[in-house]
């Protein structure tokens, strides 16, 4: 009794054995033009992000250029411990959080209200303007917005030439440590606000309609659809915006705090950011604030492996 013949997609024909790299190289073929778009973003990374890492290690040296990054001696934790111990440690890592906690407070949950109150609006034309105008301002560069604020809020600006005439007194609000929190997430969310709602509208423009005309069946109001059914249908894109944020909460925008502070604000505007610009640029302590830098990146790196693994516990959405 003969054996049954073997499946033609199972022989194999000598000499056409694919290994990894005829694969990859297959693929490259197939799909060359989508990796010629990738290549720009993957060369930036490597240049920028990557291929820098190598100088990490003057955290760890006693780094002189005039020695070179191989040639300068090693000093192991020295500058980690002498930012530990710093007069201002305890008030760089307050200031920090605090400002990130606000902004997580405020500005992060500010275009989740905007776009459910877009979304409750009937009249199309009122809402393209309410989007045009929120929208607008994220267009303006940081260095302008800046501006604004120092020519609104200075003693002679805008806001307290009206104030004034309301009864109240001038008084220059840029100076005063009390108030640059607030003017610094206010700006922000002003800002940012509008086109941070665009993802959002665009995870209810998802939501099936099937189950908001369920809900009215069942004689949902407006408001219990959107606790119901809005609100849920945005939670996953809501945590994963809220991880990257947890990640990035010892990471101040730096550069607004730069173009707003001044000596008179450091008590409460001085974060980690602004000490590194000061300490590794004004005063070229490269090894000093190489290490404040990689002690800020490690503690974001921290928080993010956190928030993604408790979200995994509690919900399904993750990063990874």
């Amino acid at each position: 009794m003969s054996a049954a013949p073997e499946p033609l997609h199972s022989i194999r024909v000598p000499g056409r054995r694919r290994t990894f790299f005829t694969e990859l190289m297959r693929d490259l073929k197939i799909n060359r033009y989508i990796y010629l778009m990738v290549l720009p973003a993957v060369i930036y990374y490597a240049v920028f992000h990557y291929f820098p890492m190598y100088g990490v290690q003057i955290a760890f040296k006693d780094y002189f250029p005039a020695r070179g990054m191989l040639n300068s001696p090693w000093v192991g934790f020295k500058h980690f411990q002498d930012f530990f111990n710093s007069f201002y440690f305890w008030r760089l890592v307050r200031n920090t959080l605090l400002l990130s906690f606000y902004d997580l407070i405020f500005a992060f949950t500010a275009p989740i209200v905007l776009a459910l109150l877009l979304n409750e609006l009937r009249t199309i034309w009122f809402k393209r303007v309410v989007q045009t105008v929120t929208y607008l301002p994220y267009f303006i560069s940081i260095v302008v917005v800046a501006g604004m604020m120092v020519d609104f809020l200075a003693r002679d600006g805008l806001i307290n030439n009206v104030l004034v005439m309301f009864g109240f007194e001038k008084l220059a609000y840029l100076v005063e440590p009390g108030w640059f929190r607030t003017i610094f997430i206010g700006s922000g969310i002003w800002q940012n606000v509008g086109w941070g709602s665009i993802i959002y509208l665009a995870t209810i423009a998802n939501i099936d309609p099937s189950l908001y005309e369920a809900a009215k069946v069942d004689g949902a109001n407006r408001w219990k659809q959107t606790v119901h059914i809005t609100i849920p249908g945005m939670l996953p894109t809501i945590i994963i915006l809220l991880i990257l944020q947890i990640g990035n909460i010892m990471s101040v925008n730096t550069d607004k705090i730069l173009l707003l502070y001044n000596t008179s604000t450091y008590e409460t505007a001085d974060v980690i950011g602004s000490y590194v610009y000061r300490k590794g640029l004004l005063q070229a302590d490269f090894s000093y604030s190489t290490a404040i830098g990689l002690f800020n990146s490690v503690i974001n790196f921290g928080l993010l492996i956190a928030a993604n693994s408790f979200s995994k516990r509690l919900t399904d959405t993750k990063l990874w």
